[in-house]
């Protein structure tokens, strides 16, 4: 067992659980400020899980953002087929203190409504692993248009590429895989496989209800490590990755979320900060493009084993995302600078020219 597994063993369920009152969990955060942290070295803080099927239950710091009183919070949602089609039934929220399982299907929309100032603040961070579905589901499930998130997903390639290393295309890091790198947990985490399993044999887990136990744990332990990772990242990541991690994550938060009105309800952008205009490598403006594909073309699109798209992303440093089974359908979604991605559209318009 590596000093960080032995180090992070503890991060496990109360003892108590089984005569307290309500679920509990313990939350990993940072050192004290001042002083001097050893690698992988955590605060572990029992924590109480709740939870909400109505909106009182909540803190009000939460539901009801202020400059004052700005929040990071760890997030996370499950649901069955989780996209604009599919159903949104728990929303996890992590805080140093606490961990809020929002219950959508027994708080309903009423419920979900009051945490829309808070999921649309730009005072409360959100901090999420790969937000495009969750964010999708918000959108068209309930009005909500995620803002201000930290996505690790790609905060972790943003470190990567600013400490040298290079990914291969298409390699995103998993949750899992992240909560395995040494450098931020160094843990395995089983029962994300088991709770798979099991969504594969009835993918209407998350509908049940009461929440069972493993429903809780599974629950809560896809968000209170998020927190810890958040500060872990931050100190790895300069003011530069930190504008791409910003814009990308708002672009990502909107990626799926299209429809007639060209994303005009969304907010505005976060623009290059001055300090990083004025270097002598200046950087892009980054933008979302949509192509539209001919119906049927799609798989043309992508080539056999994917070969065509990513003979394209080798040539673009653009990210280039299409919706598979759960859509949109007939479309391509492009994530870059602005050169980048206008090289990507024309070299997919090409593609689909000589499909006719």
């Amino acid at each position: 067992m590596s000093n960080s597994e032995r180090d992070f063993e503890s991060f496990g369920w109360s003892d108590q659980m089984a005569s307290a009152p309500s679920h509990q969990t313990y939350i990993p955060l940072p050192p004290d400020p001042g002083r001097k942290p050893v690698d992988h070295e955590a605060n572990l803080t029992l924590v109480p899980i709740h939870i909400v099927t109505h909106a009182s239950q909540l803190p009000i710091e939460f539901l009801e953002p202020s400059p004052e009183r700005q929040l990071v919070i760890g997030f996370d949602c499950e649901g069955v087929d989780l996209c604009r089609y599919g159903t949104l039934c728990v929303m996890q929220l992590a805080f140093p203190d606490a961990i809020y399982l929002v219950d959508a299907i027994q708080g309903g929309e009423m419920l979900m409504k009051a945490c829309k100032p808070a999921l649309e603040s730009s005072y409360i961070t959100k901090v999420i692993h790969d937000c495009k579905r969750d964010s999708e589901a918000l959108y068209f499930q309930y009005g909500i248009k995620l803002h201000n998130v930290v996505d690790t997903q790609i905060a972790y390639s943003l470190i990567e590429e600013q400490e040298g290393r290079k990914r291969l295309l298409d390699d995103y890091i998993s949750f899992v895989g992240l909560l395995a790198d040494q450098r931020y947990c160094g843990i395995s985490y089983l029962e994300k496989e088991e709770v798979r399993v099991l969504l594969r044999q009835d993918p209407g887990f998350w509908t049940y209800r009461p929440l069972s136990e493993l429903m809780v744990r599974a629950a809560a332990d896809d968000v209170r490590f998020l927190l810890y990772i958040y500060h872990k990242m931050m100190e790895k990541l300069d003011q530069r990755s930190l504008w791409y991690l910003s814009v990308r994550g708002a672009l990502y938060c909107r990626c799926f979320c299209i429809n007639d009105n060209d994303y005009a309800d969304w907010p505005s952008l976060p623009p290059i900060p001055d300090d990083i205009n004025a270097e002598e490598n200046a950087h892009e403006e980054e933008i979302l493009s949509v192509l539209d594909v001919p119906p049927g073309k799609m798989g043309r699109v992508i080539g056999k084993r994917g070969a065509s798209i990513l003979s394209i992303k080798e040539s673009c440093k653009a990210e280039i995302l299409i919706g598979g089974s759960k859509g949109p359908p007939d479309k391509v979604f492009i994530i870059g600078p602005v050169k980048q991605v206008r090289k990507a559209e024309a070299m997919l318009r090409g593609r689909m020219l000589e499909m006719f």
